[in-house]
């Protein structure tokens, strides 16, 4: 059990691709709870960048989760391929699914059929409002809160995207709330004082000189302003038996 109140996930999207295998390495050894992974396909987002064979490659040498981000215009399509390739958490923007509800059916099926429990996540955009996952709420196990535009890193923090959390968690008081884009160590407090306990960090991680310093002042600012239980499941609970 992950005796943090809050998981750490830096964002792949901002190592260094041409040592990604080391990137990984560093990172976990450094404390990381997750590993997230920015799925883009160029059309839902003006970026591209990976697929499931790149995803398969990582889990040949990551041991932490993997924290799979779909930012991709036909998650219906693609999602259970990702499963397949190894997603521990798979997550999908509610921009794009016209029927969440059967993604979301076909992402548990795939992943009962390998014998594995993938956690099942929606996202909004920072314009999206908290109630079109209304619905869908209590069949997810993870919400993300975009503060900031998907498509590329390095992005600034979008304050007003905090403003949603209190009604995610109104809904259902249990659930995961991660928050993805531009966190530093001031933000990440009021991420935290909001209900966030998943915190998205790249440029944060992987653009200074010491990986283990920076995610350890990350952990200790969100801890501090964070308030109430932990996480209701921890990096060690989202391992699977056959990753």
């Amino acid at each position: 059990m992950n005796k943090s109140k809050v998981i750490i996930a830096p964002s792949l999207l901002s190592a260094d691709f041409g040592r990604l295998k080391e990137e990984i390495q560093a990172v976990e050894a450094a404390g990381a709870d997750w590993l997230h992974v920015d799925v883009m396909d160029g059309h839902f987002v003006p970026n591209i960048t990976i697929g499931p064979d790149v995803v398969k490659a990582m889990k040949k040498y990551s041991t932490k989760p993997l924290d799979v981000h779909l930012m991709i215009a036909d998650p219906a399509r693609y999602a259970p391929r990702f499963v397949e390739a190894g997603a521990d958490i798979l997550s999908f923007h509610i921009e794009v699914a016209a029927n969440p509800g059967w993604i979301i059916r076909e992402i548990q099926k795939t992943a009962a059929n390998l014998g594995r429990n993938v956690k099942v996540g929606l996202v909004l955009n920072p314009d999206t409002p908290a109630s079109t996952i209304h619905e869908m709420i209590n069949h997810i196990d993870l919400v993300t809160v975009m503060s900031v535009y998907p498509g590329f890193g390095g992005q600034k923090f979008i304050e007003r995207a905090l403003d949603k959390v209190e009604g995610i968690l109104r809904m259902k008081p249990d659930i995961l709330v991660e928050i993805d884009g531009g966190i530093t160590l001031e933000n990440i407090k009021l991420a935290a004082a909001r209900g966030v306990r998943v915190f998205v960090a790249g440029t944060s991680v992987f653009h200074t000189k010491n990986y283990a310093a920076s995610i350890a002042a990350l952990r200790q600012n969100a801890e501090a302003a964070a308030t109430g239980p932990g996480p209701n499941y921890g990096a060690e609970d989202a391992k699977r038996p056959n990753s």
